[in-house]
């Protein structure tokens, strides 16, 4: 009998482990570095547990398309500063900035964008270190949208 309870007790535990461990970090991305780039929407994925936006830039060293993939957050997490399934479209050109992927292969943890609309929208996933304060103790809410004039 002793043994079933503690089965029973265990098992949820268990299961509720999986999903806290499988999350990533942000250490991926080089924070030290900052690239901002201006390319073409290939494609924007809003899909849980990250939002994507995939886009074509120009390789400066040989002129030739080269496609980037960079990491939102949340839908969620995106709405609360400003972003809809349909803020980016294929085709739409998007100048953003990113922290690159470490290993530098074309990818990275998107900071900021600026939409075809002229707003500037950041990442709902991110709180910048450096702008923590007691009344943001998680950070500046990154990416309330604001007008680019």
């Amino acid at each position: 009998m002793r043994v079933k309870f503690w089965i029973v007790a265990v098992m949820p535990l268990a299961c509720l482990a999986g999903p806290a461990r499988a999350h990533h970090s942000f250490a991926v991305f080089d924070a030290d570095k900052t690239v901002t780039m201006t390319g073409t929407v290939k494609s924007f994925e809003w899909t849980n547990p990250h939002s994507w936006l995939r886009m074509v830039v120009e390789d400066p060293a040989t002129g030739k398309p080269v496609e980037w993939m960079l990491e939102l957050g949340s839908p969620v997490q995106q709405e609360r500063v400003g972003w809809t399934h349909d803020s980016l479209k294929p085709g739409d050109t998007v100048t953003v900035t990113m922290h690159p992927l470490k290993d530098g292969s074309r990818g990275g943890g998107l900071l900021s964008a600026k939409l075809p609309n002229g707003k500037i929208a950041g990442n709902g996933g991110l709180r910048p270190d450096s702008e923590r304060s007691s009344k943001n103790p998680g950070g500046k809410p990154a990416g309330i949208s604001v007008d680019a004039n």
